[in-house]
C-alpha cells in the first residue's frame, strides 16, 4: 500500500517573505522525494488543494516558484510523484470524516489529522519552528456513542509522525520499512496472513467476507487496531486480570439498546453476543469481538461500518 504523505496546509500561505519562501518551498520538494524514494510502495502526496493551485506563503503562488528556472529541478522532480487533492479523496467513499477534528496549538488541522487516521506521515512547509520536528503533538476531539446511545464528545492527545526536513526522515525509517517489508497491503492479504500476523486473534468465518471486501483506505486503519488487539492479547494472563487485557485503544461494549446488532453465529453453531468493540476511522469503522479467556484469545466476528445505521 502507498504511504500517505499528507501536506499540513497551515504551514502554507503564511506571511513570511518571498526569499524565505522559495526556500521553504524547495525544502518541503527535497524531503518529499527523500519520502518517495525510501518508500518502495510507491508514494501519494495529499494536499487540501491541486499542487499546481498552492499558496506557498501569502502573495506568493506555486506559479511564482515554478517560473524561477534554478526552481525547474526540484519541481519536475516533485511532479513525479502521484498527488492527490482535496484530503477527502484518500477516505472512505471520498467522505471527509466528520466525527473527529484534529487540532495543534487550537488551530484545526485537517491534513495532519489525516495523516494520523490513516497511518500516514505529514509534511510541512519549514516555515515555523513549531514545524521542526518529527513527531507534533495533536489533540484529538471525536465523536463517541455513549452507553445510553446518546452522542457525546471525547478528547485525547495523539502524535502523527511528521517530517518538515530529511533529517525527519531518520526517525520514520524502521517504520517505513517494516510497513514496507512485513505489513500485509490490502484486506484479502490481512486474511491470508492472519495466522502469522495475529496469533493471539481468532476469526469467525465470516470475517473473511469482511476483510477481502475492505477499501483499500481502510487497511492501515484496521491493520493498526487489529495489531493492538494482538499486543494486548499476547501480555494478558487470563486469571490475574479476569476483567480482559489491557487495550491498546479505546475499547468498550455495546449499550443494551444496540445489543442486537453484535450477535453473530460463532464456530460452536452456537449465537453469542460480540458486543465488545473498538473503533477505527475515519468514519464509524467498527472491529466487534468478544473474550475467548479459555484460549487466551480475543475471537472477532466482524469488521466494518458501525452496525445498523
Amino acid at each position: 500500500m502507498p504511504l500517505l504523505l499528507f501536506l499540513n496546509e497551515r504551514s502554507c500561505g503564511t506571511d513570511c517573505e518571498p526569499l524565505r519562501a522559495d526556500r521553504a518551498m524547495n525544502q518541503f520538494a527535497r524531503t518529499a522525494v527523500a519520502v518517495s524514494k525510501v518508500d518502495r510502495g510507491g508514494t501519494v502526496l495529499v494536499c487540501e488543494v491541486p499542487l499546481k493551485q498552492l499558496q506557498i506563503a501569502d502573495g506568493y503562488p506555486i506559479g511564482k516558484w515554478i517560473g524561477n528556472p534554478k526552481n525547474r529541478d526540484p519541481w519536475l522532480r516533485l511532479r513525479l510523484m502521484q498527488s492527490k487533492a482535496p484530503f477527502k479523496t484518500v477516505f472512505p467513499d471520498g467522505e471527509d470524516p466528520l466525527d473527529v477534528e484534529y487540532r495543534h496549538d487550537g488551530v484545526t488541522v485537517a491534513g495532519l489529522g489525516g495523516a494520523h487516521l490513516m497511518d500516514g506521515l505529514g509534511i510541512s512547509l519549514p516555515v515555523h519552528a513549531c514545524w521542526d520536528a518529527a513527531m507534533l503533538p495533536l489533540e484529538c476531539e471525536q465523536l463517541v456513542e455513549a452507553e445510553d446511545g446518546s452522542t457525546d464528545t471525547r478528547v485525547g492527545d495523539v502524535e502523527v509522525r511528521h517530517v518538515s526536513a530529511e533529517r525527519h526522515l531518520h526517525d520514520h525509517l524502521a517504520w517505513m520499512r517494516t510497513s514496507r517489508d512485513t505489513a500485509a497491503h490490502t484486506g484479502a492479504q490481512l486474511w491470508e496472513r492472519r495466522a502469522e500476523l495475529f496469533p493471539h486473534l481468532q476469526f469467525l468465518p465470516r470475517v473473511e467476507a469482511d476483510l477481502r471486501g475492505l477499501p483499500q483506505v481502510w487497511v492501515g486503519p484496521v491493520r493498526k487496531r487489529l495489531v493492538e488487539l494482538e499486543e494486548a492479547v499476547a501480555e494478558w494472563d487470563p486469571q490475574a486480570r479476569p476483567e480482559g487485557p489491557r487495550w491498546r485503544s479505546w475499547v468498550t461494549g455495546e449499550h443494551q439498546g444496540r445489543r442486537r446488532h453484535c450477535q453473530f453465529t460463532d464456530l460452536d453453531g452456537q449465537l453469542e453476543f460480540f458486543d465488545t468493540h473498538s473503533r477505527f476511522t475515519p468514519d464509524e469503522g467498527r472491529v466487534h469481538f468478544r473474550l475467548v479467556p479459555e484460549d487466551k484469545a480475543v475471537r472477532v466476528a466482524y469488521l466494518g461500518r458501525k452496525r445498523g445505521i
